[in-house]
């Protein structure tokens, strides 16, 4: 899989950004210590909002939500495509020459970028963006290493591309090491609001109260910290 394949496969803007809400949720009902590993902020910039993905491990994904579309980022530290492996540190060629006007500040965005010996660079291995007006996704004119998954799309974005409640529970199952029913996270899928009940149905030793922060950054509705569900 490459850029090309989740260029057909993401879901459009609006779906996207209300699946990044509910996987931004659940990760942050799943980690209460606030290290969640997907995260949205709806007042990242104005008239931006974010949605992110750091596996603590080098390897992450940014969407940003703008007025004009969304612009994706993807970056796969060990992969070939990595600008880790030019010299000057320049993006693998065909990955960002294409990028709309519209997105070019994403492209010099400071949290994007790693410092290197010249001064910040792009750290991207995925680039993708797609204004409200474009039919589908849009990806450079890029030739790709002949190796399966050669710049992460498929992993990184493994949760997006599947789109399911199930897919979700075997993310928990992985990172969390723990069985979360899919009936619970279907609720959060479907932007229900979050009660109490449903939380410590998701995991016992988080609360309501103490989420409100969190889902207010995220700008996902809540119910009563003493409601039930």
């Amino acid at each position: 899989m490459t850029a090309v394949d989740l260029a057909r496969t993401l879901p459009p803007i609006a779906t996207g950004r209300a699946l990044s809400q509910s996987i931004a949720v659940l990760d942050a009902v799943l980690s209460p210590d606030g290290y969640a590993t997907y995260t949205f902020d709806r007042r990242w910039g104005p008239d931006q909002e974010l949605a992110s993905m750091s596996n603590g491990s080098g390897d992450e994904y940014s969407i940003a939500f703008t007025a004009t579309g969304a612009f994706v980022r993807g970056f796969s530290h060990e992969s070939t495509m990595s600008p880790y492996g030019d010299d000057d540190y320049r993006p693998w060629p065909g990955l960002v020459e294409s990028v709309p006007a519209e997105f070019a500040e994403q492209v010099t965005e400071p949290a994007f970028s790693h410092e290197g010996h010249s001064g910040p660079f792009f750290t991207a291995t995925v680039c993708l963006w797609r204004r409200h007006e474009d039919p589908c996704w849009q990806v450079g004119d890029i030739a790709f290493p002949a190796e399966e998954d050669p710049d992460g799309s498929a992993w990184l974005f493994d949760l997006l591309i599947d789109g399911t409640p199930e897919g979700y529970c075997a993310h928990a199952s992985g990172n969390f090491e723990v069985s979360v029913d899919a009936a619970d996270v279907r609720q959060v899928f479907e932007h229900r609001a979050l009660t109490a009940d449903l939380v410590r149905r998701i995991n016992p030793d988080a609360d309501l109260a103490s989420l409100a922060e969190v889902l207010d950054t995220i700008g996902y509705p809540q119910a009563a910290a003493s409601g039930g569900g």
